[in-house]
C-alpha cells in the first residue's frame, strides 16, 4: 500500500479487534493461539497507519467488562500484556511511535504498570503516530471517574455549576488531549460499540466488517479509509 493511497481525511482512527477467540475457534486452535496472534497483528496496523498519515490510532484491547470472562482466559491476557510490553511492543517503538494507555490500570499487575509507566515516558517525545492502548477500560466508567472529578474540582473552587460545559468534563477524561476519533472500525462482524468511546464518538463515523481481528491487514484499513472518504460528515449541519 502506497502514502496516502486513500487520500484519507483521517486524523484518528479507533479500532475495537474483535475476533481473536472465533479465529482460534474456527481453525481448531487453543484460544491463546487467537489472543497471540491478535496481539502480533498490531504492528501492521500501526506500519498501515503511518503509511495512511494517520496521526493517533487506539485500540480497544480489554474492556472492563472482559474481566468477567472465565479466568484461565483472564489469567491468560493479564500474561500476555506482560509479554508484549516486554518483547513484542518493541516492534511497534522502532517506528517512533507515542504509546499512551487509557483505563483503569490500578486492576492489572504491579509490573504491568511499572512497565508501562517506563514506555509512556520514553516515547512522550514520540510525534510520528500515538498509539493509544485501551485497556481495562470502560467510557462509561471514564465518564464517571471525569464527573467525580470535576465536582471534586468545583467543591474546591467553589465555581458555578451552570458554568460547567462538556469541555470541563472532557479534560478529565484518561487522554483529554486526544482529537475525537473520525473513524471506528469494528472487526469481527458484531455491530456495536461495546463501552467504547461513547462521548468522544458522537460523530465518529462507524464501519463494521467481518473480517476478524487477526486477520485484519493493511489492505482492509486502506478499504475501510477508502469508505470513510466516500462519505459527508455534517456534524448535525446540512
Amino acid at each position: 500500500m502506497t502514502k496516502n493511497s486513500s487520500d484519507s481525511t483521517v486524523n484518528h482512527v479507533a479500532i475495537i479487534m474483535d475476533g481473536n477467540y472465533r479465529w482460534a475457534k474456527k481453525k481448531a486452535l487453543p484460544f491463546r493461539n487467537g489472543h497471540k496472534k491478535g496481539a502480533q497483528n498490531i504492528e501492521e496496523i500501526v506500519k498501515a497507519s503511518i503509511d495512511c498519515d494517520i496521526s493517533y490510532l487506539t485500540l480497544y484491547a480489554f474492556s472492563a467488562e472482559n474481566w468477567d470472562r472465565p479466568k484461565e482466559e483472564v489469567d491468560y491476557l493479564m500474561d500476555l500484556l506482560d509479554d508484549y510490553l516486554h518483547n513484542d511492543i518493541k516492534n511497534i517503538l522502532k517506528y517512533d511511535t507515542k504509546i499512551v494507555v487509557s483505563g483503569d490500570l490500578t486492576r492489572i499487575r504491579e509490573s504491568s504498570r511499572k512497565r508501562i509507566g517506563e514506555i509512556v515516558e520514553k516515547t512522550k517525545g514520540n510525534d510520528i503516530l500515538t498509539v493509544n492502548i485501551a485497556f481495562s477500560y470502560g467510557s462509561r466508567q471514564e465518564v464517571t471517574n471525569a464527573v467525580k472529578k470535576l465536582f471534586l474540582a468545583v467543591k474546591k473552587e467553589s465555581s458555578n455549576i451552570d458554568n460547567i460545559e462538556y469541555a470541563d468534563i472532557a479534560k478529565h477524561f484518561y487522554e483529554p488531549d486526544m482529537p475525537d476519533p473520525d473513524l471506528l472500525i469494528r472487526t469481527g462482524g458484531d455491530k456495536r460499540i461495546s463501552n467504547f468511546l461513547l462521548m468522544q464518538m458522537a460523530y465518529t463515523e462507524l464501519f463494521f466488517t467481518d473480517v476478524l481481528w487477526p486477520d485484519f491487514s493493511a489492505q482492509d484499513l486502506d478499504h475501510a479509509l477508502t469508505e470513510f472518504n466516500k462519505r459527508v460528515r455534517r456534524y448535525g449541519k446540512r
